[in-house]
């Protein structure tokens, strides 16, 4: 998946373009639609050994003073065996990271340890390219984007407390075969504090403002030029920043042998203000009239159980995330479907997911999944309103500690609410009839051979990748007109690739 972007409904990418946060989807991708999620594409570990996600870490990671390097990727060359470009074929918005393209993260830290104070300091800057690459399409630029930029203050004053200011990407545990934090997973400009009272139990709040693009939240007119100077000028006449504020509490139980159990309770609160635009701007000889929005909010309530083995990344986590009006958007997401007070009141998104990993001798069995329904604020179904889901298992054999093979299956359905046209007769293909049902089945295979060791979770891995995808009438009909996606039935992904990651910071 790309990284997160700006999205006219729930959390979903827009086809126009990028967020102010985040990189624009390369053309090669299947086209977005209202309602869909996008994530971060990155995840780090420094050891490819250690415990998996659902282990908690240490209360205070122990840094030798310095500057360090980090980072997180994956390049893919690939092709559809037809002359084009190979591409994501998904159609939910967390599908397969078989056929994801190519995306980096690059890390810079320095530590520093206070004798004075006692207290331990980290600067973090991370900055993200993705695809398209040079080498790809010939064109000497590239689409940046700065993922962290932040100052974070351990021990400070108290063993265990911490305070960060900055921005940085902001999350939790995630589902790596859906490349998908669950529950917490904030892009944020702010700060926040944390305190970990022992190794078991931890707690933290945050609170950061954004400003995402969309005529929801701001509004750029032209003006005359003060003391009657030739020309106009720009103003802001609306600009409202929302005010996002987060609580996460973890707590551990540890059983024998290194095992141990894990509770997470996490809440999000939306705030955005009052505000007023001009309903027909820059129109010459048209009185300007104003438009008055009022304020919105929403909210985050959500929970993770998890297990874990303590060996070979062995875990399983359990989330539910229930996010009602302007939370129900996410982030950077611009509402369109609004209730009739202007506002996104009664706008939901329920999330149910799961993700886990099993390794035991040469064998090992990743699997994910997750039903999500989201609904607008407006009364009536259409087209943003979506119930979708995916089940996934990907199953591993090791030939040695060098290498083995891969393989994948994944069932992906959506259903999308009634699209109606003003004024179309009654059954015309203007006005279609019921909701539209989607549905497809993957099939993938992928030797590798890793440095690393045998693990399901080892890195950095050299992989060879087919994918298989066969769509019903109802997932080609996702697609515009002309679109190959729409034309086909099957789709054949085939690439080689390569995935890495070390001393990264989420």
């Amino acid at each position: 998946m790309a990284p997160p972007e700006a999205v006219e409904t729930a959390p979903s990418p827009q086809p126009a373009g990028p967020s102010g946060a985040a990189p624009a989807q390369p053309a090669a991708v299947r086209p977005e639609l209202p309602g869909e999620a996008a994530t971060a594409s990155s995840r780090g570990r420094a050891d490819p050994d250690a415990p998996a996600a659902a282990t908690p870490p240490p209360v205070a990671q122990s840094r030798q003073d310095g500057f360090s390097f980090g980072s997180y990727g994956r390049v893919v060359a690939a092709t559809d065996f037809r002359g084009r470009p190979g591409r994501d074929a998904d159609i939910v918005a967390h599908g397969s990271r078989l056929d994801e393209s190519s995306y980096v993260e690059l890390t810079l830290r320095r530590d520093d340890h206070w004798q004075k104070t006692g207290a331990s300091t980290g600067v973090v800057t991370t900055l993200a390219v993705a695809h398209p690459i040079f080498h790809h399409d010939g064109v000497f630029d590239a689409s940046i984007a700065v993922r962290n930029l932040y100052l974070e203050v351990s021990d400070l004053g108290v063993k265990g407390l911490s305070l960060w200011a900055g921005s940085r990407m902001y999350r939790g545990d995630d589902i790596y075969l859906l490349d998908w934090w669950p529950l917490d997973n904030l892009n944020t400009l702010g700060g926040g504090v944390g305190y970990a009272i022992d190794e078991r139990t931890s707690a933290a709040l945050h609170g950061g403002l954004s400003r995402p693009q969309g005529l929801f939240f701001g509004q750029v007119v032209e003006r005359p030029s003060p003391f009657n100077q030739v020309g106009a000028a720009s103003v802001e006449l609306l600009a409202r920043q929302k005010l996002i504020g987060s609580a996460r509490a973890a707590h551990v139980v540890p059983l024998p042998g290194g095992a141990g159990l894990k509770g997470v309770a996490y809440g999000e609160l939306h705030t955005l203000a009052r505000g007023q635009r001009q309903t027909e701007p820059n129109v010459p000889n048209v009185p300007n009239v104003y438009q008055r929005l009022p304020a919105d909010s929403g909210y985050v309530l959500g929970a993770e159980i998890g297990a874990y083995t303590g060996e070979r990344d062995t875990h399983v986590n359990l989330f539910f995330r229930y996010a009602g009006g302007l939370a129900a958007h996410g982030e950077f997401a611009t509402p369109v479907q609004l209730a009739a007070d202007g506002t996104t009141a009664g706008a939901r998104e329920i999330v149910v997911a799961l993700g886990g990993n099993w390794e035991r001798g040469p064998f090992g069995v990743m699997v994910a999944g997750y039903l999500r329904s989201f609904r607008d604020a407006s009364p009536d179904l259409d087209l943003h309103d979506v119930d979708e889901g995916i089940a996934m298992v990907r199953p591993h054999v090791f030939f040695g500690d060098l290498g083995g093979l891969a393989v994948e299956a994944s069932y992906q359905a959506q259903q999308r609410g009634v699209l109606s046209t003003p004024g179309a007769p009654p059954g015309s293909l203007e006005a279609p009839e019921g909701p539209h049902a989607a549905s497809l089945v993957r099939f993938g295979v992928s030797p590798f051979v890793t440095p690393a060791g045998r693990g399901d979770l080892s890195r950095p891995v050299v992989r060879l990748i087919w994918a298989l995808t066969l769509r019903d009438a109802g997932a080609r009909g996702l697609y515009p007109e002309d679109d190959v996606f729409g034309l086909r039935e099957t789709e054949h992904f085939f690439g080689l690739g390569a995935e890495w990651w070390f001393n990264t910071p989420s």
